[in-house]
């Protein structure tokens, strides 16, 4: 596949990162030189330095005839732009960057569509949403529903209380139980288990389930104790902040602390339709957080632009006795050390964008795939096609590749568990987990062969 990426920031080279992870033909495209040097040695992809918006720049990058031209600038007109031209001089599809949330309506979707834009993204509500949903419950790391709940993705740190340590998964995860444990991340181990894997002290396991059993999960990882989420403190003024705000559910009650007084002005203004209290302060300020209650709140969420700030936010918040925290860490070096000192749930805008745009060159229908930083792993929901090879053998006799795990499935709504024994059928949203580099080697299981 040919890939044409304008911008050479934090996103564009992260997917070029992922793409010459897959030994994708790519073309990373940016106008500063600087930021371009030495990726084309670092990873296995070319640079060129030119203009988005020059057609003379964009043909010699070969967006003429790409499969897929990615527009990630800091700048969302010359994004906007930018896919235009590369649609009108023959590139398939075209992803912009943007940063205005009134283009994502839906009936704007067959405008932007009919000038050549074939999707859009806007990385801080995409954040956004996982925010939203790590707030949900105050005990799970990671929260992912399908089809609206039909099934769940519950990623979880297992401490001393959890019930169902040391076992074989076979003696626990078997055909009529209501799990299963799809991915492990065991220190710098990332484990798609099998039946003779153990759950131990410290893992972050992911769980897959159905919506009725999340109180049985509760119970047997031992975090009944976690009070649910009510008081929400925010650190930061962004963006993602307010998304995130506005997102959140309704019952929640959400302090959004930021240290720029016009910004406060500003955030008064976007949110003037909710109960989000603005406090103008520092959110490292131990005296003003203990003013504003955080004795009383069960989760604290540090979203500025400052990876450490957010870090060491988060470690005092705990320190105060708050369960659950959140950190927005935009810098991947630090997201193992942010592992390390517990954090809890990490946030990075690029990946998540990333890999929403990952999803657009598998040729199988497959949506929300996502990469689970913590594990390196990546999950997406495949939708098998009528004569794909994966509905003509049952699971244990389709020779899914070493470190893929399917775990679950959506049958006309209704989520269901996988076991060996499990006939898919054409139609199905099939939940996949692997090892990075291996989600493009499934697609030949859900697309219609004749091979097979």
């Amino acid at each position: 596949m040919k890939i044409v990426i304008a911008g050479a920031g934090a996103v564009g080279t992260h997917l070029a990162r992922l793409m010459s992870r897959d030994h994708q033909d790519c073309v990373l495209l940016d106008e500063d030189a600087e930021r371009l040097d030495g990726l084309d040695s670092e990873y296995d992809i070319m640079t060129l330095q030119g203009s988005p918006t020059s057609i003379h720049d964009l043909k010699e990058a070969g967006a003429q005839g790409a499969d897929l031209f990615v527009a990630v600038t800091p700048d969302e007109s010359r994004n906007m732009t930018s896919c235009i031209i590369a649609h009108a001089i023959g590139a398939r599809k075209t992803v912009a960057r943007i940063d205005n949330y009134e283009y994502l309506a839906p009936k704007l979707q067959p405008f932007f569509s009919q000038l050549g834009i074939s999707s859009l993204i806007y990385p801080e509500v995409l954040a956004a949403i996982d925010i939203s949903n790590g707030l949900q419950m105050s005990w799970v790391r990671q929260r992912w529903d399908v089809h609206g709940g039909a099934l769940v993705m519950l990623g979880i740190k297992l401490r001393a209380t959890c019930q169902i340590l040391n076992q074989p998964l076979r003696e626990l995860c078997g055909p009529d139980d209501p799990y299963h444990i799809v991915a492990i991340k065991r220190e710098n181990e990332t484990i798609i288990p099998g039946g003779n894997d153990e759950l131990r002290l410290g893992d972050l396991a992911y769980f897959m389930t159905t919506k009725d059993y999340i109180p049985y999960i509760r119970k047997i990882v031992g975090k009944e104790q976690y009070a649910d989420v009510k008081n929400v403190i925010i650190m930061g003024g962004g963006k993602t902040s307010v998304r995130a705000a506005l997102t959140a559910p309704k019952h929640f009650n959400i302090k959004i602390i930021e240290t720029d007084e016009q910004r406060c002005r500003r955030l008064n203004e976007l949110l003037a339709d909710t109960d989000v209290m603005v406090i103008h302060g520092d959110g490292r300020n131990i005296n003003l957080l203990m003013e504003e209650g955080i004795r009383h709140t069960q989760a604290f969420v540090a979203l500025t632009n400052n990876a450490e700030t957010n870090i060491l936010a988060c470690l005092t918040a705990k320190r105060l006795g708050v369960r659950k925290t959140i950190a927005m860490v935009e810098n991947l070096d630090y997201v193992d050390m942010a592992e390390e000192l517990d954090i809890g749930t990490i946030i990075n805008k690029k990946t998540i964008a990333a890999s929403h745009i990952y999803q657009m060159m598998l040729d199988a229908k497959v949506s929300n795939l996502r990469s689970l930083m913590m594990v390196d792993a990546d999950v997406a929901e495949f939708t098998a096609e009528e004569g794909s090879p994966v509905t003509k053998k049952p699971v244990k006799s389709l020779g899914l590749p070493f470190g893929v795990a399917i775990g679950g499935l959506v049958r006309d709504n209704v989520g269901m568990l996988v076991n060996g024994n499990s006939q898919i059928e054409a139609g199905d949203t099939v939940m996949v987990f692997c090892h990075e580099q291996k989600m493009n080697k499934m697609e030949r299981f859900f697309k219609q062969s004749q091979l097979w």
